[in-house]
């Protein structure tokens, strides 16, 4: 797998998510602010993935793997961060901060994964 700056930045945001997610499910009773924005910025990056992405492949640069696979998942990921939004605004508990610092997560292996396709790595 080929790191390039995108992946780079995707690690730190979702790093980021899943740091302050814990954090605040240890240190407070419901989400804070930071938490939910930190899922803000994931869903983000996403979109900005996915736009560089598209325009990656509009100007020639195929993907290695399958595409339907790629856009597939960037579609998948797109969702989490909304999903985890809705759940934290509607559950005011511990575990919403979980659920944000799970989409983080999530979210990374899907990145990483994506990356993967691109590259035309096939999974061990």
């Amino acid at each position: 797998m080929i790191v390039d700056g995108f992946f780079i930045a995707g690690t730190i945001v979702c790093a980021l998510t899943v740091v302050l997610g814990i954090v605040a499910a240890v240190i407070r009773d419901h989400p804070d602010d930071y938490a939910i924005v930190s899922l803000g910025l994931v869903e983000l990056f996403l979109v900005v993935y996915a736009v560089a992405a598209a325009v990656r492949q509009a100007g020639g640069e195929a993907i290695a793997g399958e595409a339907w696979e790629f856009w597939g998942y960037i579609a998948t990921a797109l969702l989490i961060p909304v999903i985890a939004f809705w759940w934290a605004v509607s559950d005011k508990t511990r575990w919403s901060n979980v659920v944000l610092a799970a989409a983080g997560a999530t979210v990374f292996v899907m990145l990483f994964r994506m990356e993967q396709i691109w590259d035309g790595v096939l999974p061990a």
